[in-house]
């Protein structure tokens, strides 16, 4: 059954292979189980509630691109699209969390109805393939960079913005052993590698973990309580029904107008403004379109980066089946902020599970159901420490950054709005930036240079919006 649906056999696969790329993407992406509730928890969202609503948007988000798509891409409430809300809207703006899920919810119901049309499509199609493999290129840098700083690798010293850690100056015991543990489970995985291990990232993945475990046997790695947590997982069900308490809370929340009001200081008088009227204002739309811009760049970035380190572009570098896949996107991101969590979209990490052999929605099916047993095992799943999973994500990076190969350099044309978009991501940490220069500069550049017909005219309207949303908003 498994192979006639998922045609495993077509792609080059086994239900062992798939299996083992959905753990090795659900434990590089666990992380989000813990991050989210606490980014959510400051914009006031019930931290227990927003755990189980974490794990059930992953498993819907995530089915659905199995079923919908046969892609092994995994989905979960994406990283900076929280901060996004909790620090901008919820904090800068002054809107609450109810109002600001309600901006998420009606951004997936207009992503569903691009889905619909070929206007996405047309958008992912219109890229060309040198930036499709920039794209992937630059996807491989912010990983890495992100695994780097997560294992305190790479740190802000204050002088610089990033700096290698200084062994000398910081606490051994707890961010100086995590930095060499993270170190020791990068080379490890490349021992594995040269050796052709299968299996090899997950297997470092454990490796690291183990290591740690050994560490704060002996004393070498002691937990702070506040970053450093203890690395030996406890069964225990006690927190449960709690987290379900909040969950009541902050399930299906957006729909009450009384919690929708939002109080600013303006010229010194505190302005308040309640219900549908702020539906209806203009607050409302900017707010929702900030949303939308991230998340579908972002969307757009991983699945070409992802796809592209798979194989799975056609010559065109087009995504046969993309329809699908936007469809699981726009659908996990309404359930989502009814469930109560922020925008639900494709992850990046997913490219480990590609790495580690994953080729069909299998893989994405196995990483999903891991999502919903984690509401019953939060403890085991949170245990896995950041610097563990660094390692992993570094290797990610490494491979993903061999597509660069292919780009003409000796095209300017090609090769520069090539870098700006590879260079951008890491850079100024945000996908979708990079997409947006990358863009930008392809149309500028063929259009000054006398290659305006090289052009799409999709690429033309993309470079006006962008440069307007960049101008003014």
């Amino acid at each position: 059954m498994l192979e006639r649906f998922f045609r495993l056999r077509e792609n080059k696969t086994t239900v062992r292979t798939e299996l083992l790329a959905g753990l090795t993407t659900f434990m590089t992406m666990a992380y989000i189980l813990a991050v989210n509730p606490a980014i959510l928890n400051e914009a006031g969202i019930p931290k227990g509630g927003v755990f189980i609503a974490t794990a059930l948007a992953a498993f819907v988000g995530t089915v659905l691109m199995a079923l919908f798509a046969n892609y092994p891409f995994v989905l979960a409430p994406g990283m900076g699209l929280n901060a996004f809300l909790t620090w901008s809207v919820v904090k800068g703006m002054g809107y609450s969390w109810q109002f600001a899920l309600l901006a998420v919810f009606v951004e997936g119901l207009l992503f569903f109805a691009l889905s619909v049309t070929p206007v996405r499509e047309s958008i992912f199609d219109a890229i060309p393939v040198s930036l499709k493999k920039a794209v992937s290129a630059g996807i491989g840098l912010f990983i890495c960079f992100i695994a780097l700083q997560n294992a305190n690798v790479v740190v802000d010293n204050g002088a610089t913005l990033v700096d290698s850690v200084d062994f000398r100056s910081v606490p051994f015991h707890t961010q100086g052993i995590s930095a060499i543990l993270a170190l020791v489970g990068t080379l490890a995985i490349g021992v594995m590698l040269a050796l052709k291990l299968k299996g090899a990232i997950l297997f470092g993945i454990l490796f690291t973990w183990v290591l740690g475990m050994l560490a704060e046997a002996l004393g070498l790695y002691v937990p702070d309580f506040e970053h450093y947590f203890p690395l030996y997982p406890k069964l225990s069900f006690a927190g449960i029904s709690e987290s379900f308490e909040d969950f009541a809370e902050s399930f299906g929340a957006i729909f009450d107008p009384g919690k929708w009001d939002h109080t600013v200081e303006k010229d010194g008088v505190m302005v308040h403004t309640i219900g549908w009227t702020l539906v209806k204002s203009l607050d409302f739309f900017v707010v929702m379109f900030a949303f939308f811009f991230v998340d579908l760049f972002d969307t757009l970035g991983t699945l070409i980066g992802v796809s592209m380190k798979g194989g799975m572009l056609d010559k065109k570098g087009r995504l046969p089946r993309i329809s699908g896949a936007l469809y699981a996107d726009s659908i996990a991101t309404s359930v989502g902020a009814v469930f109560g969590t922020s925008t639900t979209t494709t992850f990046v990490e997913s490219a480990s599970g590609v790495a580690a052999g994953g080729r069909t929605g299998l893989t994405a099916l196995a990483a999903a159901v891991l999502f919903l047993v984690s509401i019953l095992f939060a403890p085991v799943f949170l245990a896995v420490p950041a610097f563990a999973t660094a390692p992993a994500l570094i290797i990610v990076g490494y491979m993903m950054l061999s597509s660069v190969i292919d780009i003409d350099w000796h095209d300017v044309r090609e090769s520069l709005p090539a870098f700006i978009a590879l260079a951008w991501m890491p850079f100024t940490y945000s996908i979708s930036d990079g997409i947006m220069f990358g863009i930008i500069s392809y149309t500028l550049v063929n259009a000054l240079s006398g290659k305006a017909k090289r052009v799409s005219p999709v690429m033309y309207a993309l470079t006006v919006i962008f440069i307007v949303k960049y101008a003014f908003i």
